[in-house]
């Protein structure tokens, strides 16, 4: 299987002509279709409402650019809003296409007397120097209905997300596993020598090589040996890659629970893992170790069910992972049955027949009652195999609140000093610490009283957690100034305050442990 089987997909923009696909650049560079002039022209008010898939604004500006304005206008218009040109306009605009090539391209469609836009493009930034231009299909706001099951996704909140929490080492091997119109390929392609893309749909595979192609420049990628670099496979979860090994995996997978009601029953494969319940997370964890190479790392969104009767929101996922795999897992919302339902229903645009939606309304409460599901979980995994073997560690946080984006850094450095504390065993003691610039302290005390009832942490960066320290912990924070050990520090607080209290110095150790793991104090 090579990159030119997806060369010319069924309802996929084609990528057979080479030639056309470079004239369809420079036209886009020669617009400035990029993400700053179309935010520029646009305003932020149309802008942040066109987030919300809302375009009514976006059109209101479009109407009343001038003329010098208004070719990148309309290519807003036609390829980000869902609107119509004749042919003499596209031709106007898109001098060297034409719309003779953009027909050609699979990129428009004749509608009443005029063209309207098969897919949609999109600018993206990207790990490279340059914006690309991403091919996907329309949501519903630009094109109005239900999505076509098979719906090639365009850039969400949640790929944008899974690329700012994607760790960006180099590598020589990495795996875009559900690859979709390729926005994680094109991160991993700044970092790894070699990318492997998978999807189940053969037209996202389609849409993937067409953006591959058109942003060949800016992604390094020769388009006459496309495969030198990149792999495009077509098959479920791991199977189009059995065997292999890679340094790095980035997914994120069909992970939304959706009701089984037939085994006939069509899903939408962007989103729709076609298993009960949350299987297709599970199964995808579990194989994890079986395809990263030591010293190798996967970072993935997903989903869990939560059920009724367990203790904690992670007791069940804690078996997934392999043994020899160190886990960290951020769970960052939980949400209801019905909330779920309502979320994922309003994703596809199933709101419009009544009816219909109050049948699949009830089909997800009945397939979550089933199981008795209480709630169900979305948040970060990352899981990593060492390069020799130890032991592993597992961690499982709960972080509802914002964060700050892009978190990969903040995600490295953490990783960075569990590994240290792990090698220097009982030695950190010896360390000299102080506190990180992002971190103030906060103390509340009711009017009148002598001592504060409550001292909190906080981070100001990445992600943002909070500390409630008691007044040791307060004190030792507050002597951090590198010049006194750990040990020393703590020798004193237990002179000074520690007497009488049982296991002073244990507790204060693992208290002062637990906000280095967490960069609140760093080793000098």
């Amino acid at each position: 299987m090579t990159s030119l089987d997806f060369a010319s997909v069924l309802d996929a923009p084609d990528s057979t002509n080479l030639h056309l696909l470079d004239l369809l650049y420079q036209d886009l560079d020669a617009l400035d279709f990029r993400l700053d002039p179309i935010a520029d022209l646009l305003g932020a008010e149309a802008m942040e409402a066109f987030g919300r898939d809302q375009i009514a604004p976006a059109l209101r500006r479009l109407s009343q650019v001038g003329e010098s304005q208004l070719a990148l206008a309309e290519a807003i218009s036609i390829f980000q809003l869902g609107q119509s040109l004749n042919a003499l306009r596209l031709d106007r605009v898109f001098t060297r296409t034409g719309s003779h090539g953009l027909r050609e391209l699979g990129l428009i469609e004749e509608h009443q007397g005029s063209y309207r836009a098969k897919v949609a493009l999109t600018p993206h930034a990207s790990d490279t120097a340059a914006d690309l231009w991403v091919a996907h299909d329309l949501g519903a706001h630009q094109r109005p209905g239900v999505l076509r099951t098979d719906h090639v996704l365009g850039i969400g909140h949640a790929s944008t997300t899974l690329a700012q929490i994607t760790l960006r080492p180099q590598v020589a091997r990495a795996l875009d596993l559900g690859t979709g119109c390729g926005i994680q390929l094109f991160h991993l392609l700044g970092h790894a020598e070699h990318v492997t893309a998978t999807d189940l749909s053969e037209r996202a595979l389609g849409f993937t090589r067409f953006n591959l192609l058109l942003n060949h420049r800016q992604l390094q990628v020769d388009p006459l040996n496309l495969d030198a670099r990149v792999s495009l496979r077509a098959g479920s979860l791991f199977e189009p890659v059995s065997g292999e090994k890679f340094d790095l995996i980035a997914t994120n997978p069909p992970f939304v629970i959706t009701p089984r009601t037939t085994d006939e029953q069509e899903l939408f494969t962007y989103r729709d893992g076609g298993m009960a319940g949350d299987d297709l997370v599970r199964s995808l964890i579990e194989q994890l170790a079986d395809y990263l190479s030591p010293g190798g790392s996967a970072q993935m969104l997903a989903n869990w069910e939560i059920p009724e009767a367990q203790s904690s929101w992670h007791e069940r996922i804690e078996h997934w992972f392999a043994p020899e795999l160190d886990v960290w897992v951020i769970q960052r919302e939980q949400s209801s049955p019905s909330q779920y339902a309502e979320t994922w229903l309003r994703d596809s645009s199933q709101t419009e027949d009544l009816e219909a939606y109050q049948v699949e309304y009830a089909a997800y409460l009945d397939d979550f009652a089933s199981r008795s599901v209480a709630r169900v979980g979305f948040g970060y995994v990352y899981a990593a195999r060492p390069l020799q073997e130890r032991e592993t560690s597992r961690v499982f946080e709960e972080i509802s609140h914002p964060v700050e984006q892009p978190l990969a850094t903040y995600l490295e450095r953490d990783l960075r000093t569990l590994h240290e504390l792990r090698v220097a065993g009982a030695q950190w003691v010896h360390w000299h610490l102080e506190v990180a610039e992002d971190v103030t302290e906060e103390r509340h005390q009711r009017p009148g009283a002598e001592h504060p009832g409550v001292i909190l942490l906080r981070q100001g960066a990445g992600l943002r957690r909070t500390e409630i320290l008691d007044t040791a912990q307060a004190g030792f924070v507050s002597a951090c100034d590198a010049e006194l050990s750990v040990n020393q520090l703590v020798n004193a607080l237990d002179a000074l305050i520690g007497e009488g209290q049982e296991n002073f110095t244990q507790n204060l150790l693992a208290a002062v442990e637990r906000l280095i793991r967490h960069g609140f104090l760093r080793k000098v």
